[in-house]
């Protein structure tokens, strides 16, 4: 036997891989929330696009019907009650030895590719804004998210708190932003600062409790906000711009005051070690 002849392998069974496989098939109720959460992201681009280019075909140029917006970012916030639920559930049932990376790879579609591709629809064939500039915004979105969610499956924080702004409410950030300015260059920028706070440093709280309970109840809140918006009804347009406007001061916020108490925090450290 020549030495090339001595490295293929001496039996088919080698070739085999070993472990618990047919566990990683089992899927659990936690994973059928995950996948809930990538249906949803994915049906939010398609009703995009196909706004879009309806919109093409009927000649009034490449641009979503403001309404199907409010329909994708409904699906979009319906994903993210699913991710957030997903974790409950494989806590207080079980969880599969998949789901963390089906977790992380909803995520990816339904909160970094689907909001990359609503800025791409909202600003990026508006002839006032570079094309580029656009792309780079919506790009810088896909890739933080990325990041961020690699970073959250390597990286613990001390406290257990997240470290940067949790990919589900920059992405609602990003959609806020997008439902509540018309593009141009400078509605474009504040994109750019959303997928800095998900790469950043700084810890977000991590929904537990009653904190978990007001999340959810902020998240139906906005669902029926965007649902009254979507059907045309009175108000609709009052309520989304309230929504939105929260959104973005709870993300500006938050940041803020993790700084301000961390100051503080050190100011007492000085202050005993002085008395001592």
């Amino acid at each position: 036997m020549t030495t090339a002849d001595a490295s293929w392998p001496m039996d088919e069974t080698d070739d085999e891989p070993r472990g618990p496989v047919g566990k990683a098939f089992r899927l659990s109720a936690a994973d059928s929330l995950s996948l809930g959460n990538a249906l949803c992201g994915f049906l939010a681009v398609c009703i995009l696009a196909w706004s879009a280019i309806s919109s093409l075909q009927e000649g009034k140029g490449f641009a979503a019907d403001p309404r199907f917006f409010g329909t994708a970012v409904v699906l979009l916030l319906i994903g993210a009650i699913c991710d957030l639920f997903d974790g409950l559930v494989a806590r207080k049932f079980r969880a599969s030895a998949m789901g963390a990376e089906l977790d992380n790879l909803a995520d990816v579609i339904s909160f970094g590719f689907a909001p990359a591709f609503m800025v791409v629809i909202w600003a990026g064939f508006n002839q006032q804004i570079p094309f580029l500039l656009v792309m780079v915004a919506a790009a810088s979105v896909l890739l933080a998210g990325v990041i961020r969610l690699a970073r959250f499956a390597c990286v613990k924080t001390k406290s257990g708190d997240f470290m940067g702004l949790p990919i589900p409410m920059g992405a609602m950030t990003v959609v806020s932003v997008v439902l509540l300015f018309p593009p141009s260059i400078w509605t474009v920028l504040p994109i750019f600062g959303v997928a800095y706070l998900m790469v950043s440093r700084i810890e977000y709280p991590k929904p537990k409790g009653n904190l978990a309970a007001a999340v959810l109840a902020w998240m139906m809140i906005n669902v029926a906000c965007l649902t009254i918006w979507a059907a045309g009804l009175a108000g609709g347009d009052t309520l989304i711009k309230v929504g939105a406007i929260m959104q973005m001061t709870i993300v500006a916020t938050i940041p803020l005051r993790v700084l301000m108490f961390k100051r503080e925090k050190r100011k007492e450290r000085k202050e005993a070690e002085s008395i001592t």
